[in-house]
């Protein structure tokens, strides 16, 4: 018998133990979910590629391909609450395929386009689409599915295929857009691999869970009631915010440093191997993907010892040193890579962090909901960091700004995030428990 709130009559707490699976299926969602990650986020950090030939073949100027580009994320975040929703209500997976649908579709219009219109509706729907496809729904059918004590290490493998995308997808393009010396052709070659979007979630069904966890909360929480318990905590509206900061990072680095380096004429010539500016960018890129990999797992593993809000205080204070260690040192071939590399080790970092985190706190019953919003704080910054990348360029011919604004917002994401109160939400006896 235990009390719960200090005027609450005495609850029984019943633990009914639920059938735990199979090795087999929880290691499916993560693969699944990891390949999924892999080819959504990495065709659309590609589109970093296409900057400049798009811009000059449709006479556009950069600040609209960057608006097209963070129209798309910032889409992709107001969509996510509602496709977290239908996750929760109707599974993970029909929404994720569905989503794939829609970007493809996205995909086919922007690799048609002749003008601005194509370009934003491209975008548009690119956007609308990954909000299916993209880690909320991805990682709720992880936090979901994955053993308690395996979860951490299952989020950061799945979360580590937005990472690899970069590594693998993002250089692909850069080398088929050099092959074809068209950006057409490369940007067919990526719609039809995004096809395999549509057929993946096969394996990231997660129906049956999330009935056993409406079934085994003891309540009928409702959407509102969430709502409005989740901005009622400072916490979470803390989370929200200082999310705001990794989105305006990742999109301006994703979708400028490729054209940051031809710009300056960067390239690199090593052991007989040649990359111009354009494939260094490409490859750049991948590197903040490559190392990813592994900062993901590790950073998601020390969550699992470590309070995840004091870990993301520490990896917003390391992102603000490495941009700027970037600016002061001289910028070369391997200045440009170092940089990568290390900022690689904590660009998604957040996502299992804060993932775990919101779940930890609020429960699984609308875990992916909640996550979602948060995302929608990410996809925020990334409109920002996106378009405002491309405006400060047509406006001062230059990136300086924006680089010292990364470093101000670090600061201001590691104050915001040290407050937070990591504790599981203690709720009256009607209202479901955390697991």
């Amino acid at each position: 018998m235990v009390r719960i709130g200090p005027n609450a009559l005495p609850v029984q707490v019943c633990r009914r133990k639920l059938p735990a699976m199979t090795s087999r299926s929880y290691w499916t969602a993560v693969w699944c979910g990891f390949l999924v990650l892999t080819i959504g986020l990495g065709v659309r950090q590609s589109f970093g590629i296409f900057l400049k030939p798009v811009s000059a073949e449709l006479d556009v100027g950069r600040e609209l391909f960057s608006f097209g580009t963070a129209l798309s994320m910032l889409l992709m975040g107001a969509v996510a609450p509602f496709s977290g929703r239908l996750a929760d209500r109707f599974g993970s997976a029909p929404t994720i395929a569905g989503g794939g649908v829609v970007y493809v579709l996205g995909m086919v219009v922007t690799a048609t386009m002749h003008d601005g219109f194509m370009l934003i509706l491209g975008n548009i729907l690119v956007g609308i689409g990954l909000s299916a496809a993209t880690f909320g729904p991805v990682l709720g059918v992880i936090l979901r599915v994955a053993p308690p004590e395996k979860q951490a290490l299952a989020v950061g493998i799945c979360s580590a295929g937005g990472s690899f995308g970069q590594f693998f997808i993002v250089p692909l393009a850069a080398v088929l857009q050099s092959y074809f010396g068209d950006w057409r052709p490369t940007m067919w070659a990526l719609t039809f691999l995004a096809v395999l979007i549509i057929v993946l979630p096969i394996g990231l069904n997660d129906r049956k869970e999330i009935a056993a966890s409406r079934k085994g909360s003891g309540g009928s929480q409702t959407t509102r009631e969430a709502l409005t318990e989740a901005f009622g905590l400072r916490s979470y509206v803390l989370l929200v915010t200082g999310y705001f900061v990794c989105g305006f990072h990742v999109a301006f680095v994703g979708g400028h440093l490729p054209a940051y380096i031809s710009d300056k004429g960067i390239g690199l010539s090593l052991f007989g191997v040649e990359l111009t500016p354009v494939e260094l960018g490409g490859w750049a890129i991948g590197m903040v993907g490559l190392f990813n990999i592994a900062g993901a797992i590790l950073w998601s593993s020390m969550g699992a010892k470590y309070k995840r809000k004091n870990l993301l205080t520490l990896l917003y204070l390391l992102r603000s040193l490495v941009f700027l260690g970037f600016m002061v040192a001289p910028l070369s071939a391997a200045s440009v890579l170092i940089f990568a590399g290390s900022l690689g080790f904590l660009w998604l970092g957040t996502v299992p962090l804060t993932t775990s985190l919101v779940g930890f706190i609020f429960g699984p019953v609308h875990v992916t909901m909640l996550n979602g919003i948060v995302f929608f704080g990410h996809q925020l910054g990334s409109f920002v960091g996106g378009w405002g990348g491309g405006f400060l360029f047509d406006l001062q011919g230059n990136y300086d700004m924006m680089w010292w604004i990364s470093i101000a917002l670090g600061l201001v994401a590691a104050a915001l995030h040290w407050p937070i109160v990591e504790e599981r939400l203690t709720r009256s006896a009607a209202v479901p428990q955390p697991a």
